[in-house]
C-alpha cells in the first residue's frame, strides 16, 4: 500500500520508520507547516529535486526517501516546502491520519478524513477525535465511498482491542479497563510509595510519562474518549464526549490509596461501557486482581455472550506500539479498484 503520513509527531513518525517493514511505501508526509510527496522535488533537502524518493531502474518513483525526509525534519523543522494540503491530493491508497486529537469539531482531522474518502482512498486513523466526536458522519462518507476507515490504534495503543470486538462478531457486550498509561503510573506510584500527587506528577513529567501539561490525561478525557469510541463500536450509534460521565484523579488523596491498600485494594482510573452509559473514573479493585496493572501498562476486559470475559493487556502508548497497530490496520485493508 502507499502512504501518506500526515502529523509527524511519535506516532507519525514511528509510522514513516516502519511502514517498509510491513511491506508499504510512504508516498507523501506532512505536518502542520510543510509537505514532502514523492516526485514534487522536495522532501530531502539537498535541492537535487528527485523528491527525497527512491526511483526505480525504469526512473518511476517507488516512494519518499524518508531517512531523508525525517532528517530534514530534525534538522529544520519541516519535513519539506510543499504546501501540507499537497499530500491530501498525493497519490496514495491510504491516508494515515495522526495529527493530534481535538475535540468538537475534530478538526482538521475530519476534514482529512472526509477528503480521503471522496477520493475513495482508504484511511487509518490514529487520531481519536472523528471517530470520538464525528462517527456517524465518518461512517456516513464512508459508506458513500469505495475507501474503508479502520481506527484501532485510537484506543489502547499497541493492544488490537477493536480487532478483537470484530473478531467476536457482536459478542461483545461491554467493556471496561484501564486506558491512560499517564494516570496509572501515577496511581501506580503513590499507592507504591505512598507520594503525594502533586510529587508522583513531577516525576512522570520529569520522564517524560506525564506532558508538560497533564490535564487530558489526568482529568479522564483521554480515556473518556476511548471509551466513546468503544461505545460506537459496541452499540453503532453517535457518542460523543459530552455523553461521557467523567473524572479524573487530580483531586484524589493520598490517604485514599492508602486506606484502600488497608483493605487489600487499590484505585485505578477505569473506563466503562456497559448498557449504554460511559463512564470514567477513580475505581477501588483488587490489589492483586486483573484490573490492578502498574506504571503505563494498559489493561481491557471484554465481557462476551459466549467466550466469558476476555482480558487484553499491554502498551497503551508509544510511538512503535502505536504505529504497529495502525500498520497492523493498512494490511487489513482490501486492494483499491
Amino acid at each position: 500500500m502507499r502512504l501518506a503520513v500526515l502529523g509527524v509527531g511519535a506516532v507519525g513518525t514511528s509510522v514513516v520508520e516502519l511502514a517498509g517493514e510491513y511491506g508499504h511505501e510512504v508516498v507523501a508526509v506532512a505536518d502542520s507547516t510543510g509537505a514532502a510527496v514523492a516526485g514534487d522535488g522536495d522532501g530531502d533537502g539537498d535541492g537535487d529535486g528527485d523528491g527525497g524518493a527512491s526511483v526505480d531502474d525504469d526512473g518511476a518513483d517507488r516512494g519518499l526517501d524518508v531517512a531523508a525526509v525525517l532528517e530534514r525534519k530534525e534538522e529544520t523543522g519541516v519535513v519539506g516546502e510543499s504546501d501540507p494540503d499537497a499530500a491530501l491530493e498525493a497519490d496514495y491508497d491510504v491516508l494515515v491520519e495522526a495529527t493530534p486529537t481535538t475535540l468538537g469539531d475534530a478538526e482538521p482531522g475530519f476534514s482529512h478524513v472526509r477528503r480521503a474518502l471522496e477520493r475513495d482512498r482508504h484511511v487509518v486513523l490514529a487520531n481519536k477525535g472523528p471517530v470520538a466526536e464525528r462517527y456517524e458522519e465518518v461512517r456516513s462518507l464512508e459508506a458513500g465511498s469505495q475507501g474503508t476507515v479502520l481506527f484501532e490504534a485510537t484506543v489502547g495503543g499497541a493492544i488490537p482491542v477493536l480487532s478483537t470486538i470484530a473478531d467476536l462478531n457482536g459478542q461483545v457486550t461491554a467493556a471496561r479497563g484501564v486506558l491512560n498509561g499517564t494516570a496509572n503510573f501515577i496511581l501506580s506510584r503513590m499507592a507504591a510509595e505512598g507520594l503525594g500527587y502533586e510529587h508522583v506528577l513531577a516525576e512522570a513529567q520529569d520522564l517524560g510519562v506525564a506532558e508538560a501539561d497533564p490535564t487530558f490525561d489526568v482529568e479522564g478525557t483521554d480515556a473518556a474518549l476511548k471509551c466513546v469510541i468503544l461505545a460506537n463500536v459496541l452499540y453503532d450509534d453517535a457518542y460523543r464526549l459530552a455523553d461521557a460521565e467523567v473524572e479524573g484523579i487530580a483531586d484524589l488523596p493520598g490517604s485514599a490509596l492508602e486506606l484502600a491498600t488497608e483493605d487489600g485494594r487499590t484505585i485505578r482510573l477505569i473506563g466503562e461501557v456497559a448498557e449504554g452509559t460511559v463512564r470514567v473514573g477513580p475505581r477501588l479493585v483488587p490489589e492483586n486482581g486483573t484490573l490492578a496493572v502498574t506504571g503505563t501498562l494498559n489493561i481491557v476486559q471484554l465481557e462476551t455472550t459466549h467466550a466469558g470475559r476476555l482480558n487484553i493487556s499491554g502498551r497503551g502508548a508509544g510511538g512503535p506500539e502505536t504505529a504497529s497497530a495502525v500498520l497492523a490496520d493498512v494490511g487489513r485493508l482490501p486492494p483499491l479498484e
